[in-house]
């Protein structure tokens, strides 16, 4: 073989010229596998491509016998081209027959070829088929053939990528890239969404791949890499980011690989050999991913996605991606595909478009799952792989149900999912019939079913699911999607609209809950190590009076001659809610004293979800007008649980005996005191885990409007006297012989109770 220092820029022009004729897709290859053979002077080049079945077809040869084309087949791991392909690893080897993985097809007469060289055709690490050259001499390639047969597989990748190939795939296949997948999650809320993907950090795909001036390129890659590394620097110099933690960590890797004269050099080196800026950065990110996607170790693994995250910021210096994409439209049918994303992210999609969220990682209790558990649209979390899997525009179907997600459905999975979605509609106008129907138990026990809410457009949703008023309204929303602090008066008209809307019904509002994950753009807290136990809620508003009375302020103005309902979340000590009163006091003063109308009742509440209360309840319920059990935040604390790690919320049960006791407490003591006691969170919204709270007493609960439907008709079948006594005697039992989800379980199939 011939010297190749200007050899892949020449083969890359050419190629280009290729890509922009008005060939069919069988010609063009025919004519590229030419091409790459007489610029490397090989005697044979091939392409193969993974099919959705894990066969990998010859798709056009130079070289080989023509017949073999679409007929020579190899699986994955099979062969020197299948084992390329399933390791995304090249393969250069001077005698191919003496491999231990060589397979001979007869069909194509390559027994009279030694040297081999195959590379994997790539894209975001995966394998789309492989890139081969054969020569009939013993000899090993150089590394600079082997560079130059990786970036011209690149092209090829672009060509499987556009689904130009399909017009060439034999009827009835399909090709690996467009293969359908399930993906196993868990089900965060229930549902199902049928739609199109949308990538919420979507890769940037580079269409521009081949350069014309390699000295402007490597310029434009040093500005990127500057203007990278200055932008990691300001973060971690910033007062917000402590000194150690896990957020440190992950800036300080960034900074790490950033500087990383190796990943530069690979970088320089692509550009050299014909690509453009952007195009080296996605190459040699996906070889990286390639092999980091076989590490075993997590830590390294885990590496693999801020190296990802790295790659797609310099790609987006390049490209300018930020500015293009803003005006980027949103199908009408939008699932959203994560890794991971904050709660005001989800709100800043519109809300008429969304079908449905897919996330990499979360838990069911994290407040990206709550939001949009009120915005109504299924969820499914821990779907590991699902971002690079997907790619936007892919058919999708997500079932919150079964917490599964299918990429590019079969037809008939596709039919059985359209089919299961009208058999949940008639369910639902079954469930709409009870609307009107009083939630009271066959024995005579009437239960107020509440709907949790944030946003405007939650309350329609009061009269459609039938709910008799709104038993936590999150203040904080209004805030988590606002550019600036709202104003009063901002505050103020927003409350009103609230009770206008609600036409009558109650509406409890929740005072400001934002600090630790519930970040706000215009409000910089410091970084906190275990923010759930830190500066937030009521410990936040305490220590910015200003904010508090504000909110206190508007609230009392929006409810001028109607009823005004509060209450103080993260509650853990009863002076807490003391100092509220007093700020509270000063505003209805202040208020009287200019002569403005105030509301004609007050009742004043408080969270329990802080476990010290336990120790307080008595003084707690003779200090309030009422007390609203945080099922989410009490469960996660009196379990030491995160709520937002995967690896522990599904740890400890909801309905284990432990928790369960805790609540019955909790509504004894609201009966000695006789202060109503009502709950609001996740346990609420399910058949099952409502039941169990009737079962222990509660007569209030707070769920998203979904849920109305079929908690009610669960009770109207309920004894609820006879559920009580079975309860008591479980919980009471300290030798138990099943877990009490059993128990109700059993409870419930005896006694034909609909779950």
């Amino acid at each position: 073989m011939r010297d190749l220092s200007a050899g892949p820029r020449v083969l890359l022009k050419r190629l280009r010229e290729l890509m922009a004729e008005p060939l069919e897709p069988q010609e063009r290859l025919d004519r590229i596998v030419r091409q790459i053979a007489q610029n490397m002077v090989a005697e044979v080049c091939s392409v193969y491509v993974l099919r959705a079945d894990g066969v990998l077809e010859l798709y056009a040869t130079e070289g080989l016998n023509k017949g073999a084309v679409h007929l020579a087949q190899l699986q994955m791991g099979q062969g020197l081209v299948g084992t390329i392909a399933a390791s995304a690893q090249p393969l250069n080897l001077s005698d191919a027959q003496s491999h231990p993985a060589y397979r001979y097809l007869p069909e194509t007469g390559e027994e009279e070829f030694h040297s081999f060289l195959g590379v994997p055709i790539l894209r975001a690490g995966r394998s789309l088929g492989v890139l081969v050259v054969q020569n009939k001499a013993m000899r090993n390639y150089r590394e600079d053939e082997v560079e130059a047969l990786e970036t011209t597989a690149m092209v090829l990748a672009e060509m499987v990528a556009t689904g130009e190939l399909k017009k060439i795939t034999k009827p009835g296949l399909e090709l690996d890239l467009t293969r359908p997948v399930t993906i196993d999650g868990d089900g965060y809320n229930d549902g199902i969404g049928l739609g199109h993907v949308v990538l919420h950090e979507p890769r940037i795909v580079v269409t521009n791949l081949l350069n014309e001036d390699t000295d402007k390129e490597i310029s434009r890659l040093a500005d990127a890499m500057s203007s990278l590394r200055i932008s990691i620097d300001d973060m971690l110099s910033r007062r917000e980011v402590s000194m150690e933690g896990e957020h440190r960590e992950v800036l300080e890797t960034y900074r790490m690989f950033a500087h990383d004269r190796g990943w530069v050099r690979r970088l320089e080196e692509a550009i050299r050999n014909g690509l453009t800026a952007e195009a080296a950065v996605e190459k040699v990110q996906s070889d990286t991913r390639a092999r980091m996607m076989r590490l075993t170790d997590p830590y390294l693994r885990e590496r693999m996605h801020d190296l990802d995250d790295l790659a797609n910021r310099l790609l987006r210096q390049l490209t300018d991606y930020g500015s293009k994409a803003a005006g980027a439209s949103l199908p009408s049918d939008s699932i959203i595909v994560a890794r991971a994303m904050g709660a005001a992210e989800l709100l800043d999609y519109p809300r008429t478009n969304i079908r449905g969220l897919v996330l990499e990682e979360g838990a069911v209790t994290s407040h990206i799952v709550i939001v949009a558990r009120a915005m109504g649209i299924p969820v499914v979390g821990q779907a590991a792989g699902v971002v690079a899997l997907a790619e936007n525009g892919d058919a999708i179907i997500i079932d919150g149900d079964d917490g599964k997600v299918h990429l590019r459905p079969v037809s008939d999975l596709q039919k059985s999912y359209e089919e299961k979605v009208r058999f949940r509609a008639r369910r639902q106008e079954q469930f709409r019939a009870l609307r009107d129907v009083e939630p009271v138990t066959r024995d005579g026990h009437r239960i107020s079913l509440l709907m949790n809410a944030g946003l405007l457009v939650d309350l329609p949703q009061l009269v459609e699911s039938g709910a008799e008023g709104v038993g936590l309204f999150r203040t904080e929303l209004q805030f988590m999607i606002a550019s600036t602090l709202p104003k009063l008066e901002e505050q103020e008209e927003f409350y009103r609209n609230v009770i206008r809307q609600a036409a009558g019904r109650p509406v409890t509002f929740r005072t400001l809950d934002i600090g630790g994950d519930k970040v706000v753009p215009y409000f910089r807290a410091h970084e906190e190590e275990n923010p759930a136990l830190g500066w937030r809620a009521i410990r936040l508003s305490l220590d910015r009076p200003g904010l508090l009375r504000t909110q206190l302020r508007a609230l009392l103005r929006a409810s001028a001659g109607a009823d005004l309902k509060m209450m103080i979340p993260m509650v853990t000590e009863v002076s807490e809610i003391q100092r509220v009163r007093e700020l509270f006091q000063k505003e209805v003063q202040h208020l009287s004293k200019f002569g403005h109308p105030l509301p004609k009742r007050l009742q004043f509440g408080a969270m329990l979800e802080v476990p010290a209360l336990m120790w307080q309840l008595d003084e707690l319920m003779q200090e309030v007008d009422f007390v609203s059990v945080g099922s989410n935040d009490l469960f996660q604390f009196s379990m030491a649980v995160d709520r937002g790690n995967a690896r522990v919320s599904d740890r400890f049960d909801i309905l284990g005996r432990p928790f369960l006791r805790i609540l019955r407490d909790i509504v004894r003591a609201g009966e000695r005191n006789q202060t109503p006691v009502t709950l609001c969170g996740e346990m609420a919204g399910k058949p099952l885990s409502s039941m169990a709270l009737f079962g222990l007493g509660f007569r209030s609960v707070s769920m998203s409007p979904a849920a109305i439907g079929p908690v009610k008709a669960m009770l109207l079948g309920l004894d609820v006297g006879k559920l009580a006594n079975v309860m008591d005697t479980a919980l009471d039992d300290l030798k138990p012989k099943m877990p009490m989800r059993e128990v109700l379980q059993r409870f419930a199939e005896e006694n034909n109770i609909p779950l």
